[in-house]
């Protein structure tokens, strides 16, 4: 009866062939770096988010969602790409030196803690102090213990606040820099008179766990203004800049006007 049920429960030939081609399709993918600025309320330039931008060969003009791309891969894959993307910050270092600008990189829990048996990972790191690891995957946060004896990981920042796991719970797991507010949660907030109200309550509630919030998603003059008049430290979104490729790191605006 046992080996009827677990023969039962085993995958047919159909699904199996399933899984392999989509395996296949997110293998296939190709990944292209782009960045986002991030602005104080005070309009001086804090930091950027390198973002991943992926597209398939079979129809690369289209853009595909990095979460399910990076949802695809192994934690030794994801690793991979997490040194990729620090050694292509690495060429930029003068530049974050020069400016006294950060770049954030988004990672898992998993990944985060998987890091501490990565030793060119850790290496890469302690050459880069001007990364912050912006933890995405709520629901598996690492341990204070655990971070601490990662000391080259340096602070940590929170990534979208009041979307799916990244709510209150997850301030007391861990002592952040920045955490940033989702767009989200953001335009709910905005979408009436309490809600307007309670934006400002929120930010100070929030930055007691924080040295700052950052509000993500900023895309009208309206919204950027009201950012400025409330407790937030910084502000990110298509107000600012939509996604750059970084041929024109250089260039960007350090002060707005």
């Amino acid at each position: 009866m046992v080996m009827k049920n677990l023969i039962h429960r085993l995958p047919s030939s159909h699904e199996l062939a399933r899984h392999q081609e989509t395996s296949l399709f997110w293998q296939q993918c190709q990944r292209c770096y782009t960045f986002q600025p991030i602005y104080q309320v005070s309009g001086r330039l804090l930091a950027i988010e390198l973002l991943t931008a992926v597209t398939h060969p079979l129809a690369p003009e289209k853009r595909l969602s990095p979460e399910t791309y990076f949802d695809a891969m192994t934690i030794k894959q994801r690793l991979a790409i997490v040194q990729e993307q620090l050694e292509l910050l690495l060429q930029w270092s003068p530049f974050f030196h020069q400016h006294q600008l950060v770049a954030s990189v988004n990672i898992d829990g998993p990944s985060l803690i998987a890091i501490q048996q990565h030793a060119a990972i850790r290496t890469l790191i302690a050459q880069l102090p001007w990364v912050r690891f912006e933890l995405t995957e709520h629901h598996a946060l690492p341990q204070e213990e655990m971070v601490a004896q990662m000391p080259e990981l340096g602070p940590l920042w929170l990534d979208d606040f009041g979307s799916g796991m990244a709510n209150f719970s997850a301030l007391t797991e861990l002592r952040y820099d920045y955490i940033k507010l989702s767009r989200e949660l953001f335009m709910l907030l905005r979408a009436s008179d309490e809600g307007r109200s309670l934006f400002s309550m929120l930010l100070s509630l929030i930055n007691r766990y924080c040295n700052g919030v950052i509000v993500e998603g900023v895309e009208t003059e309206e919204e950027w203004r009201q950012v400025q008049a409330s407790p937030a430290m910084a502000a990110q979104g298509y107000f600012f800049s939509r996604p750059l490729p970084f041929s024109q790191l250089e260039t960007l605006v350090l002060s707005l006007p």
